[in-house]
């Protein structure tokens, strides 16, 4: 198999980018999606590299913070191992993999230009997750693993001036229908 040239020896979708707040809904959608898409495809975000930083840059000023009001603090350590992060997804796409990308785009636009740069050449299906911040809330307090206001806080801004190829709200919609609006757009 040759990078770009996945299963069936045609160019089809290589990496679908989701990117909505916490708590909107994305995780649940990309299982459903890993359970309906014919062929196998990875599921790789945000969480999973945040949980791989070291203890040293949980809560630190160079690394990642979470504040008591939901917002999120990044600095040049975790900048520069996100960059890493993302070139590693994108190597992995051209090295034949399907990838599912679980984002939260802190800086709107200038965060989907810096995936935009590293899948270069790759066929991407770009995805919004919306959900209402009093909703996604009520969720976030449900999981009970980071601060309700954290859903409020990114409900909107993860959007901001970001171009979608699909756009899906979970307010009112369950994981499974919004995953089969995905697939289908999949190519």
């Amino acid at each position: 198999m040759s990078p770009g040239r996945l299963y069936c020896g045609t160019v089809t979708t290589q990496v679908i980018v989701v990117n909505g707040g916490s708590s909107a809904g994305k995780s649940g959608i990309i299982r459903c999606l890993q359970a309906i898409l014919p062929d196998p495809w990875l599921a790789l975000g945000t969480d999973t590299m945040v949980e791989a930083l070291p203890a040293s840059l949980r809560g630190s000023d160079g690394g990642i913070e979470f504040a008591a009001d939901g917002q999120v603090g990044v600095g040049p350590e975790f900048r520069a191992l996100e960059a890493a992060w993302i070139e590693g997804i994108a190597a992995m796409a051209r090295a034949g993999a399907r990838v599912v990308v679980d984002e939260v785009f802190l800086g709107g636009s200038s965060s989907q230009r810096r995936w935009q740069q590293a899948l270069d050449g790759l066929r991407v299906l770009w995805v919004g997750v919306w959900c209402d911040a009093a909703v996604a809330a009520d969720r976030e307090l449900a999981r009970g693993d980071r601060a309700v206001e954290m859903a409020v806080a990114q409900a909107e801004v993860v959007h901001r001036g970001v171009t979608y190829d699909l756009e899906v709200d979970t307010t009112h919609t369950e994981a499974m229908e919004c995953a089969r609006a995905i697939a289908a757009r999949v190519e």
